[in-house]
């Protein structure tokens, strides 16, 4: 039993994109759930299961991720593209309301969705991104999107994630390197274990100009007065303390929560950010 079923949807360009719809009661707004960058719906496996049953969790996978379709046109893979999938998804399965939980990417995709389906949020979990990006962590990104190789074992992916990542997760063993590694690559036919994404989501990043991002704060600030919850890593380099005080300057009902010991981004398995979610799902059932 895999406590979900494999679902999918079209996109207005006409690619079949994927999302697991892990069942829950229909008495409460269904949970969407929006992976970072180069992540897969495999990233929000404990999240899912833990809250199956009680609520229904909906696992996104962006274009070019997962079983996502790989897009023709790599400069669509932005945020802005992205929207419009999401949104799409959103009104062919008529959700007038959702909880989001967004890490990174999946974070800013949740402004973009307030900010252009207002209304649509009853609550949200927003997981190590801001209106504002350290340009520290956006190198590091840039830096290393696109650019894996494939391995011939699983163990030779664990070392190669602890090679890059071991700053972010400075207390991981092997079985905690290896467990990532089966999320973040996929066995392919031919025995190589490879990224699970489509290599040239880089591509726009490293455009004339790619770098160069939207004042989200305005997208923020559309979260309103929704139940909202920020979790940061201690060790972040893509939100610094500084934005973190500027958003619940702006939003004062948010509650921010930071991990131990953890850079970009926290897994949400953490204890702490456990009790964050849980501290809004219970918000959120105690609105009228």
């Amino acid at each position: 039993m895999s406590g979900y079923e494999d679902k999918y949807w079209w996109s207005q360009d006409n690619l079949r994109l994927h999302y697991r719809d892990y069942a829950g009661r229909d008495d409460r707004p269904p949970i969407l759930c929006l992976p970072g960058l180069t992540r897969n719906a495999r990233d929000f496996e404990p999240v899912a299961e833990r809250l199956a049953g009680e609520w229904r969790v909906i696992v996104v996978e962006l274009r070019g991720r997962g079983e996502s379709a790989y897009a023709k046109d790599p400069m669509s893979y932005v945020p802005l593209v992205y929207l419009q999938d999401l949104l799409k998804l959103i009104d062919e399965l008529a959700l007038p309301r959702l909880v989001g939980v967004g890490t990174s990417l999946g974070g800013i995709m949740l402004m973009l969705i307030a900010a252009t389906k207002r209304g649509s949020l009853a609550g949200a979990l927003i997981n190590d991104i801001g209106p504002d990006i350290a340009a520290e962590g956006l190198a590091r990104i840039q830096q290393n999107v696109g650019s894996g190789s494939g391995h011939p074992t699983w163990v030779h992916a664990a070392r190669a994630v602890a090679d890059i990542q071991g700053v972010i997760y400075p207390d991981y063993k092997l079985p905690d390197w290896l467990r990532l590694a089966k999320r973040l690559y996929r066995l392919t036919s031919q025995g190589r274990i490879v990224l699970d994404y489509d290599q040239r989501i880089a591509e726009p990043f490293r455009a004339p100009g790619g770098a160069a991002g939207v004042d989200l704060w305005p997208a923020f600030e559309a979260l309103g007065d929704i139940p909202l919850a920020l979790v940061r890593g201690e060790l972040s380099d893509l939100l610094t303390i500084e934005t973190t005080q500027a958003m619940q300057a702006r939003l004062p009902q948010l509650d921010v929560t930071t991990v131990p010991r953890v850079g970009h981004a926290p897994t949400l398995e953490e204890p702490e950010a456990v009790a964050a979610l849980d501290r809004l799902l219970d918000q959120i059932l105690a609105r009228p």
